[in-house]
Order: structure tokens, then C-alpha cells, then sequence
């Protein structure tokens, strides 16, 4: 059976919503610079060789509406290879990497562009006021019980399934973050050394080139160039970082300290079998060596990637300590916390370089970006074997297992 190889990894900058770097790209602009970026780096391959295109996006909608993978295809000049756009929040280019793999294990192809692009600067205007419209009248007691807790600001979590009520699947994230915190007796205190530590770490790894090594410029409409994240900061304290308020509680504890902002962002990967890299003389980057996906109570979704990882571990027939890096999205650090905590991950083997906190978390972008992030990672630090996982909305969590190749 043929082995899924990643050959090939391009990430752009990561901008900040609203007001960063990349608020003037379109998203299947930015994602076809990246596609073409990843492209590049295997001059060997025929583009016509490509299966196929699979492009996630956490929100699909407006400018990232219209089946955005397809239409990238056609930017890029490539008609005749077929595009889809995937949606599983947080981890849609995760997805597209599995779909990928599957499609080479079971001998549908050879070849595979996975992509993942979020562009929360250019939502669909008037989107987010339309959101309650939509939503299954099933969950209105869910959210109507979801704003009583956010606005008393509940001492505990009560899990609704108790009572035989249903949970409320279109919970905001950073309400599904508190309850966490509640669930899980995760301290603020705790919460803003873990993003202090992000932000610390990112700068370092600015400083020694590491994050310089991933990152593709971006060529904006204008023609200027963006060739770097727009999150990290210098010198941030965990003293300063204490005194910022609560963003989803009165007497909450997730600020804008310890969790990531809003933003920008597009990645690609080419993957392909082991036996048609070998064909073209391609020395893989990294293998693929299992993924895996779980759901819970979509009030609790942070933490997804315990048992997530648990799944892509014992597909991989091997355990925690066989893996020499992790990389857990940084979505809030109240899931980050349990979640390494209960899997049994050293914090010198997490996010070594500092994560979602500092760099950013642009939904569609990241499954992607983090598995860029592991296989730089893996070769910087001289390594073998990584884990990327995260939490996703709705009440899930993915993981993937790779081994470094070269």
C-alpha cells in the first residue's frame, strides 16, 4: 500500500483581522499564491499530474463562497484540475490532508494539493447579524442558556446532557473556553503564564530565523510585499498581561492575553505517494503517518485533541512518549492546558516556538499552517516524529502523526 508523502509546504504571513497586514487580498487570491508558492517547490511535477485540489475554509461565505478551491484552480490557470473547498472549522485543511491520504491509501489518485485559507477581514458583510436567523430552532433553549450563564458569569459548568437537555452547538468559542476553565479548574494565573510563554517563545524564534524559514511573502494588490506574521510582540510580561479584563465573562478569565486574535491567512501542502515522489526523484519532507478525529459536548469542544490524539496515536501503533514534538492549536490556553495536561505532553516538546496565541489563528488557514509549522519544527530541532492536534468548533478535535523524511 502506498505511503502519503508531503513534499511541498508554503504559508503566507498571518495578518490581523480588520485592521492587519492582508486586509486588502482576497482570500482565493491569496490562497492560489500559495498554492503556486508550494507548486514551486516541485519543479518535477506536471501540474496535470494533480488529482486534485482540496481547500479548507472554516466559514465559507461571500468573497469565500462559490466553492473557492474550484475557482482557485481556474486562477491559477489549471482547469482542468478539479477543486473542492471543505469546511471542519479549525481543522478544514487538516481535513483536506486526510482526504488526501485516504485518497492515496485506497489507490484514487496520486497527487493531491491541500490548501486552507481564512480571511476573517473580508467575511461577508452583515453575515454575522444573519447567523441567529439560521441557526435550528432544536438549540434555542442551548443559547438562550448559553447567554444566562455568559452574562451571570456561572462559578461552575453544568453539563446540560445531565438533564437530558441538548448542548448548544452554536455556542461562541470563547464561552466554550470559560467552561473549560470552570471544568477543569484552570486558573487565570495559569492562563496568562501559558500566553505569556506563546508570545515569549515566538519572539525568540523570530530572533534565530525559525519562523522566517516557513514563511512565503505575499504580493498585495498595490504591489507591496508582506513577508512577516503580524501577531508576535516583544517583550510581553506576564505583570502587564494580568491586568487586561475579561472579554467573554464579567468575572471571566480568557482575555485578549491568553488567547488568539482574529485574523488572515492562507497555506498549501502537495502531497503525494511515496512510489510517484520516488518516480520523480522527490525527496519527501514528511510522511503522513495517521490522523484521527473525535467529538464531544460542543460547550466543552477545547478539549478535542485528547481524545483526537489518543485515536491518531494507536492507528500509528505508538504512544505519547514516541513523539518528539507537539503542536497544539493555541486557540484559548484554558484548552491547551487540560489538553496537554491529560495527553501527558513535557512543555519542552510543546509548541516549542510559540503557537496560535502569539502567531494567529486563521481558521481555514491552520490546519495547514501548523503542519508547515511541525515539519520546519522537526527539522530545526533535529527531530523525527510530531503531533499536530486542536480543538474544533461544534464540539470536535483532530490530530495527525508525521514523521520527518528529510
Amino acid at each position: 500500500m502506498p505511503e502519503a508523502v508531503i513534499v511541498a509546504a508554503a504559508r503566507s504571513p498571518i495578518g490581523r483581522a480588520g485592521k492587519g497586514s492582508l486586509v486588502d487580498v482576497r482570500p482565493d487570491d491569496l490562497a492560489a499564491q500559495m498554492v503556486t508558492a508550494a507548486l514551486g517547490q516541485v519543479p518535477q511535477l506536471d501540474p496535470r499530474e494533480i488529482d486534485d485540489l482540496m481547500l479548507g475554509c472554516g466559514l465559507p461565505g461571500g468573497e469565500q463562497g462559490f466553492n473557492m478551491g474550484r475557482a482557485v484552480s481556474v486562477l491559477l490557470g489549471h482547469d482542468h484540475l478539479p477543486g473542492c473547498t471543505v469546511t471542519r472549522y479549525c481543522a478544514s485543511s487538516l481535513q483536506t490532508t486526510r482526504m488526501a491520504l485516504h485518497a492515496i491509501k485506497a489507490g484514487e489518485g496520486e497527487v493531491f494539493v491541500s490548501a486552507g485559507v481564512e480571511m476573517v477581514s473580508r467575511f461577508a458583510k452583515g453575515s454575522s447579524d444573519s447567523w441567529p436567523d439560521t441557526h435550528n430552532p432544536v438549540f434555542a433553549d442551548a443559547e438562550a442558556r448559553t447567554a444566562r450563564t455568559a452574562e451571570a458569569g456561572a462559578e461552575e459548568w453544568h453539563d446540560p446532557r445531565e438533564d437530558g437537555a441538548v448542548p448548544d452547538v452554536y455556542i461562541a468559542m470563547g464561552q466554550t473556553a470559560e467552561n473549560l476553565a470552570l471544568l477543569k479548574g484552570v486558573s487565570r494565573e495559569e492562563m496568562d503564564h501559558f500566553g505569556v510563554r506563546s508570545q515569549n517563545l515566538a519572539e525568540q524564534a523570530i530572533a534565530n530565523g525559525f519562523w522566517a524559514r516557513e514563511i512565503t511573502p505575499v504580493t498585495k494588490p498595490d504591489g507591496t510585499v508582506v513577508s512577516a506574521d503580524d501577531g508576535p510582540r516583544a517583550g510581553v510580561t506576564y505583570d502587564k498581561t494580568a491586568t487586561l479584563k475579561p472579554v467573554f465573562r464579567p468575572n471571566g478569565r480568557v482575555t485578549a492575553g491568553n488567547c488568539c486574535p482574529l485574523n488572515d491567512g492562507a497555506a498549501a501542502l502537495v502531497i503525494m505517494s511515496d512510489t510517484k515522489a520516488a518516480q520523480l526523484g522527490i525527496t519527501p519532507l514528511a510522511r503522513v503517518v495517521s490522523t484521527g478525529v473525535s467529538g464531544l459536548s460542543p460547550e466543552i469542544m477545547g478539549l478535542g485533541p485528547v481524545e483526537a490524539s489518543k485515536k491518531a496515536l494507536a492507528l500509528a501503533g505508538m504512544s505519547i512518549g514516541d513523539i518528539d514534538l507537539v503542536e497544539i492549536n493555541e486557540a484559548f490556553a484554558a484548552q491547551v492546558i487540560p489538553s496537554y495536561q491529560e495527553l501527558g505532553v513535557d512543555l519542552d516538546r510543546l509548541n516549542v516556538n510559540g503557537g496560535a496565541i502569539a502567531v494567529g489563528h486563521p481558521f481555514g488557514m491552520t490546519g495547514a499552517r501548523i503542519t508547515t509549522t511541525l515539519i520546519n519544527s522537526l527539522r530545526f530541532h533535529d527531530k523525527q516524529f510530531g503531533l499536530e492536534t486542536m480543538c474544533v468548533g461544534g464540539g470536535q478535535g483532530m490530530a495527525m502523526v508525521l514523521e520527518r523524511l528529510s
